[in-house]
């Protein structure tokens, strides 16, 4: 089973730089997508052979997820069932025979952290969230958490620790995802790798330079652990300000 997460920052834009060619190159058997930035009657394309559903913010322009699937789920649910976190289309849960599969978009703390209160209360309910559905079964989440979790994650540790994305709240809420049971897969497989980045800064050649961010994730259940057979950063391919990052399981 192969799966594949990107944030595509605009799906529109990103079809224009390539999307497609690489969705269809790659034949993944779920693909997710995150800040798809379109409302229903906006959508760009169909894809022959999935099913896919698509949660879209209130807000036009703004946020969005979307779910590709080879195999037709048994239940979709459009964000957590908490009103004050649904508005933005920000997560998509597909139920399948062995597991959950989640596609999230996780808030931005914004400068100066000025949404870090919101952040807190939504890791809080999205953990919980998450520890709900193992209880039917495990849960494979994926998308664009919006943390580097420790200091290989990212270009330049030491000039970002209060800034969104590497404050030590938001790092510690990724720690108790991890304490929680679940697996970060690419650290499952590469514990050490350093450079391995899946954002860049479209400003001052931050990709060209390699001066990035790994804030999107793979992140399963321990109960998946021996299915796990490879992580992987797309970190080529282009079309976005983020890379894809896949996942493949026995």
């Amino acid at each position: 089973m192969k799966l594949i997460s990107w944030n595509v920052n605009g799906i529109r834009a990103c079809v224009k730089n390539g999307f497609l060619d690489f969705f269809t190159k790659e034949n993944a058997d779920i693909f997710c997508i995150q800040e798809t930035k379109v409302q229903e009657e906006q959508i760009p394309f169909r894809v022959e052979g999935y099913y896919q559903y698509w949660n879209f913010a209130q807000k036009k322009g703004y946020s969005g997820t979307a779910i590709f699937s080879k195999i037709e789920p048994s239940k979709i649910v459009y964000g957590m069932g908490k009103e004050e976190h649904d508005q933005e289309g920000r997560v998509i849960t597909v139920e399948f025979e062995e597991y959950y599969v989640v596609t999230v978009y996780t808030p931005n703390s914004q400068r100066g952290l000025a949404r870090l209160e919101y952040r807190m209360k939504w890791e809080e309910d999205f953990l919980n969230y998450l520890k709900n559905l193992e209880n039917s079964k495990p849960v494979i989440v994926c998308g664009d958490l919006n943390v580097a979790h420790t200091e290989i994650d990212l270009k330049n540790p030491s000039t970002n620790r209060k800034n969104a994305g590497f404050s030590s709240e938001e790092r510690n809420k990724f720690e108790e995802l991890i304490n929680n049971g679940f697996i970060d897969t690419f650290r499952f497989f590469y514990p050490n790798k350093t450079e391995a980045y899946t954002w860049w800064s479209y400003m001052f050649n931050a990709r060209v330079n390699n001066a990035g961010w790994r804030i999107d994730y793979f992140c399963v259940s321990a109960g998946l652990k021996d299915q796990l057979k490879e992580a992987v950063i797309y970190k080529d391919v282009l079309g976005s300000d983020h890379c894809p990052v896949g996942l493949e399981i026995f």
